[in-house]
């Protein structure tokens, strides 16, 4: 384009020195007329292309104006000289005007900077009270989390004590009635209800406490990932064989050489595939599989059925988050925090299998494996 607008400029030009050339000398008038229209493209060039492209054209205009000028040799030196100072004049608007246009173009690219550098700043400053809006709300919740944490965590042990006197007598009066005795059912399910609550109450117990784990006393209860989900997969065959749910367990051979601790672990399989087996219909899948990765290992449990929402999915670790009919929101999210006191993760995404695939990544040197290695060579130094 700007090749184009150049081009038609210097035409311009060329046909101002025709006209020079092709009028009669007398006509005054018309002489004049052309000399001031070659002004224009002169002055546009300077505009558009900047102090070259003004020079180049008042040159171009000089030459075009050569024809005119010959027509004054002879008729006097003032009038000759007058005519010749219009050549310098082309020069002078040409490289005034270039100057001024190079001086603007610049100062409207200083200012396009300068409004762009102003739009960025923009931007981060909204970005930044975005993020400073979302911090402010999240340690509101957090501050409400505690608060709530805190009641329950006193509730849960006002109503503890009471619980096991009831779960007491309870017992007591199970042993009073005789198995085909009409009232014994009453007691069962008393006794089954009240332990149900307790079991919820210590897991509102459990998430309430922030210690971190004793590595000295779960030192001694160290056992192989492998044989922890194990137990964990034949305590819940009977609720697997409810649903009718197959369950499948791969990588056995991976997880025998790598020690966890024990309860914690057992209580983190136990939350996530229970969550499964609620999650997944009948006669649906469940696979559990042990991964070595190059820092560590997982373990992937997988199960058919729906997929998780993913608005679920962001709020599924929080506490007191439950989707189920009468679950206490505190499984997941206590099993995440065993997992995150070892240096590890767990998070959720979508299963092969159309359902939920929640993954258990423990690092290679976790508590356990740190403990079992410092005995294995202290041992060996002892020999």
């Amino acid at each position: 384009m700007r090749k184009f607008l150049f081009a038609i400029l210097v035409l311009v030009v060329i046909a101002i020195g025709m006209l020079h050339y092709f009028t009669p000398g007398y006509m005054v008038f018309y002489h004049d007329m052309y000399r001031r229209l070659s002004y224009f493209p002169i002055v546009l060039g300077a505009i558009w292309f900047g102090v070259r492209g003004g020079v180049v054209l008042a040159v171009m205009s000089s030459i075009a104006f050569i024809p005119h000028l010959l027509l004054y040799i002879g008729q006097g030196a003032e009038t000759y000289l007058s005519e010749l100072t219009e050549i310098f004049l082309y020069l002078a608007a040409g490289t005034v005007t270039g100057i001024i246009a190079g001086r603007e173009s610049r100062l409207r690219l200083r200012y396009k900077e300068l409004s762009e550098q102003l739009e960025k700043s923009y931007q981060k400053l909204h970005r930044e009270t975005q993020l400073l809006l979302e911090v402010e709300e999240q340690l509101g919740a957090a501050q409400k989390l505690s608060a709530l944490g805190q009641l329950s965590a006193s509730l849960a042990h006002e109503i503890k004590n009471p619980l096991s006197s009831i779960k007491g007598t309870a017992e007591i009066l199970l042993d009073e009635f005789p198995p085909d005795h009409p009232k014994r059912e009453f007691v069962e399910i008393l006794l089954k209800e009240t332990t149900r609550l307790n079991s919820t109450v210590e897991e509102v117990l459990q998430f309430s406490r922030r210690d971190a784990p004793d590595n000295k006393k779960e030192s001694a209860e160290t056992e192989p990932l492998a044989q922890v989900i194990d137990r964990v997969s034949s305590l819940l065959a009977s609720q697997l064989r409810k649903k009718n749910i197959s369950l499948s367990v791969a990588g056995w051979e991976n997880g025998k050489t790598f020690f966890v601790p024990g309860k914690k672990m057992s209580q983190v399989f136990l939350n996530i595939i229970l969550n499964a087996i609620d999650a997944a219909p009948r006669k649906g899948i469940i696979m559990v599989d042990t991964l070595k990765q190059a820092d560590g290992y997982s373990v992937l449990v997988q199960n058919s059925g729906a997929p998780v929402p993913d608005g679920h999915k962001k709020k599924i670790f929080d506490p007191f988050y439950s989707t189920k009919q009468g679950g206490t929101g505190l499984g997941l999210s206590i099993s995440k925090k065993i997992v995150e006191s070892y240096g590890g993760t767990l998070a959720v995404s979508d299963s092969e299998l159309g359902g939920a695939c929640f993954t258990v990544f423990l690092p290679e040197h976790s508590a356990a494996n740190q403990v079992k290695e410092q005995a294995a060579s202290d041992f060996k130094r002892l020999e």
